[in-house]
């Protein structure tokens, strides 16, 4: 068996993965999650997805390695084009910003039936891809938060189901869960707060510079910005007391 080892985030994502699943990761990073996934008997089929050239000749090589090679696909195109309807059971898109998972989801739709689960990892902008999912019918049903090499990454987890359900009968707002995580904010994991406190000093900074400005325009930028930091403290305050 090739032996692959991977990084904290990618074994995450590979936990959310359920056993004997057609998995698709797309934006593969050399094929290293759908290789392990396959190595280690996780998956029955993997599909492989790279937009450029360069990372989709890393992830054929890597694929070759692979003693069931002959239960993997490495496949160049943009987003979801490289699926064929139903031929995948969960699909994994990771390491890129919100925005651009939201529109892969959404240029893809028609790929969409069908999958049972999608493993959701933006780098920034997960309020963007909580959003998407809560407007086309997708079930939030799980959380993750993690660090490694310094950097905080969220992974978001869902399924076809009632996009609504994790919001409901919350003490925080569904604008504000958005932002938050629903289900991170039920954890409240010491690092979901160093994410928060990392977020209030970004907004001191920005307001450091505003306040240097004497532009008339730039004051109502500063009480946004204010208001902001206002409610990233209180963010950080229930953090610190709802949990040790």
């Amino acid at each position: 068996m090739t032996s692959i080892v991977l990084s904290k985030r990618l074994k995450t994502i590979a936990d959310y993965c359920p056993a004997g699943s057609r998995v698709a990761d797309i934006g593969s990073d050399h094929a290293l999650l759908a290789s392990y996934l396959l190595a280690n008997g996780l998956a029955s089929f993997v599909i492989a997805g790279e937009l450029n050239d360069g990372p989709y000749q890393a992830a054929r090589e890597q694929v070759a390695k692979l003693a069931a090679a002959d239960r993997a696909s490495v496949r160049k195109g943009d987003g979801l084009a490289v699926l064929a309807p139903g031929e995948t059971d969960v699909i994994c898109i990771a390491g890129m910003g919100g925005q651009l998972i939201a529109s892969i989801l959404e240029r893809g739709k028609a790929k969409l039936p069908g999958v049972k689960r999608l493993i959701l990892q933006p780098n920034v902008g997960e309020e963007v891809v909580r959003r998407w999912l809560l407007d086309n019918g997708w079930q939030l049903t799980a959380e993750d938060v993690l660090e490694e090499d310094g950097v905080i990454y969220e992974i978001l987890v869902a399924q076809p189901g009632d996009p609504l359900a994790p919001y409901r009968e919350k003490a925080r707002s569904t604008e504000e869960l958005l932002r938050l995580g629903p289900w991170l904010w039920e954890k409240k994991s010491p690092i979901l707060r160093q994410k928060w406190e990392r977020e209030r000093e970004k907004r001191k900074s920005i307001l450091d510079q505003l306040a240097k400005s004497r532009r008339p325009e730039t004051r109502k930028r500063y009480e946004q910005v204010a208001k902001e930091l206002d409610w990233i403290e209180e963010v950080i305050q229930c953090l610190q007391t709802d949990k040790p």
